[in-house]
């Protein structure tokens, strides 16, 4: 691995900064040659648009070049920001110490954060010029008129990327803290992020985010007591140990999402939701999903439900005796857990006496960011790929997921590794993002076919499993909703169409904060808060009107719903392994150290 600039001062020594250049350039070669090697080696070309950009940028410069006059007031607009800024710099530069600036970074954009952004002409020039230009072309996309919405969202997306990845925070000489780390170490540190750089590339695993090493599930991750008590082809049964000497009567089953490791809600005792709960007397059971191989690649949606939630509703019940459980469902686990309860309306099954979803998109109409990933083309193309391998892989969900949020997830960590030779700084959260799964190709291709691209899970039959037609109307299950305002992946909005399709009672919460800190947000933080309103109202924008904020975390709210349908802690605390299921591992099990 590299160090860190500063240690083995390799310009100082110049047989050993020879050295290392030497080896660089090798490995360098090397996986050029294995590049052309597998490209060569291909009978098929690169799909070169698999992101369907071409046509939706020409429908973009088409409706452009269609109003000669609003891009003459756009680029006459863009001049005139420019000449202030000149005066002002000006300005400055002759001496002057109070100037306000023409343009500032957003609240939370951490690329400028350097003193030398602020205090240095040249490089505030620099930064004003960037905002400038890049808040003129995302008004420009914006403003144009006659796209359709979904070609609009594409247009602006990627015009985002781009801006994102020219900051001049990205490049040696227009960044100061790299510009002058490189004067003081002599180059060094560009040596080191050279070095990094082949390493990533060499592992093909995209950029490190932490420093995996730092981590091992099990131990400070992950660490939980409990046993895994049931297996099979697509999941672990873990159940917890108690933290209570008396625990309510009906346990508590959770449903993580399978595109990662559910360890999210157990990364340190701090901020693990499932410590919490058992704290609260839950007995708690949680899903851990097998991370597939190609053995699996026919597994589909409905086996997902048959060996997962209703093969875990059997193994709880052999576990503890009781045959009703509360559930929850996170993300994808959400809108697994949906179509399972429309699956056991219609089977007459009312084994679940309440589910909590989790940020759980179920109406699909508005898809949030993701469903700039979703357009025939994509689909077709990402088809394909699944095809050859029977898999989506990891890396592929997770290069998505990160261009959501680019600045924090991509470029600041090619500043970090490459540009200043640092190493990753240890961090659980990131470590877990990087801990990605592949998904079986049956089962990812229903999914985005029925629910993202033809959004049938909201029509009554309109989606089969196990040859059961499903019906979200018929379930009549209490309902408790948990949705982040920020929430980028599942939009609150969204979510929220739910809440008019079930006939049962529904509580609705808003949440601050994203998709992961809205809901790992303990109490101990007090951050973020959440609103509620008891009354559901037709509309996402009507409930928030008559929402109620409040401080800190939603997680005793939900504890103070759910303990009607949990039962008082009147019950002996169950062990793991001493009830009808012996145990099998301790957890979190096996399943959960497969890396992809």
């Amino acid at each position: 691995m590299g160090n860190q600039p500063g240690k083995d001062n390799l310009t100082q020594h110049p047989e050993e900064l020879a050295e290392a250049l030497s080896d660089i350039s090798q490995r360098s070669q090397k996986l050029i040659t294995d590049f052309i090697a597998k490209q060569t080696a291909s009978s098929e070309l690169p799909s070169l648009d698999p992101l369907n950009l071409g046509e939706a940028f020409f429908q973009l410069s088409l409706k452009m070049f269609n109003n000669p006059v609003k891009m003459f007031n756009a680029q006459l607009s863009l001049w005139e920001d420019y000449s202030n800024l000149w005066q002002t710099s000006t300005q400055r530069w002759l001496g002057q110490s109070k100037v306000d600036p023409i343009i500032e970074p957003e609240k939370g954009d951490r690329r400028f954060q350097d003193e030398s952004w602020q205090n240095v002409q040249v490089f505030d020039f620099i930064k004003q010029s960037y905002l400038i230009t890049s808040q003129w072309m995302q008004n420009l996309v914006h403003d144009v008129e006659g796209l359709d919405e979904k070609t609009a969202r594409k247009v602006e997306f990627y015009t985002k990327q781009y801006i994102d990845a020219i900051s001049p925070s990205n490049f040696v000489m227009t960044n100061p803290e790299v510009l002058r780390t490189t004067i003081e170490s002599r180059g060094e540190n560009l040596i080191h992020g050279l070095q990094h750089l082949l390493e990533d590339m060499e592992k093909g695993k995209g950029i490190r985010m932490t420093d995996f090493d730092a981590f091992t599930v099990g131990e400070n991750i992950a660490s939980s007591p409990g046993k895994v008590v049931f297996r099979n082809d697509l999941m672990e049964l873990i159940q917890y140990s108690p933290t209570t000497e008396k625990v309510s009567k009906t346990p508590l089953l959770i449903i993580p999402p399978w595109i990662n490791k559910f360890y999210i809600l157990d990364l340190r005792p701090s901020n693990s939701f499932i410590k919490w709960s058992c704290d609260q007397g839950h007995t708690v059971f949680i899903i851990s999903w097998v991370n597939p191989d190609e053995k699996l690649m026919n597994k589909g949606f409905e086996d997902y439900m048959l060996e997962g939630p209703l093969a875990a509703f059997d193994a709880i019940e052999k576990a503890t005796g009781e045959n009703k459980i509360n559930a929850i469902g996170y993300c994808i686990g959400g809108t697994l857990l949906n179509s399972t309860l429309a699956y056991m309306a219609a089977k007459k099954d009312n084994r679940v006496k309440s589910a909590t979803f989790f940020t759980t998109l179920t109406d699909f109409t508005d898809a949030g960011d993701l469903s700039i990933f979703i357009d025939d083309k994509q689909i077709d193309s990402l088809d394909a790929r699944m095809e050859k391998t029977g898999l989506l892989n990891g890396s592929d969900m997770a290069t998505t997921f990160n261009m959501l949020r680019s600045n924090d997830l991509i470029w600041s960590f090619v500043v970090n590794n490459y540009l200043l030779g640092k190493e990753p700084f240890p961090f659980d959260l990131l470590y877990w993002n990087s801990d990605s799964t592949r998904m079986p190709k049956t089962m990812h291709s229903f999914y985005l076919h029925k629910m993202y691209m033809e959004n049938k899970l909201v029509e009554p039959g309109g989606i089969e499993l196990n040859g059961v037609p499903i019906d979200l109307r018929k379930i009549k299950t209490p309902i408790y909703m948990v949705s982040p305002k920020e929430d980028h992946i599942a939009p609150w909005k969204a979510t929220y169409a739910a809440t008019q399709l079930y006939s049962g009672p529904v509580h609705f919460v808003q949440s601050g904060s994203g998709h992961i800190a809205g809901i790992v947000n303990p109490p101990s933080i007090n951050k973020y808060g959440y609103w509620t309103n008891d009354e559901i109202a037709p509309t996402p924008e009507e409930w928030e009107s008559k929402a109620e904020h409040h401080e800190g975390s939603w997680w005793p709210e939900w504890q103070s719903w759910i303990k009607k349908y949990a039962g008082a802690k009147t019950t002996k605390a169950r062990i793991p392994g001493e009830g009808g299921l012996k145990a099998i591992e301790d957890a979190p099990g096996s399943y959960i150290k497969i890396k992809s």
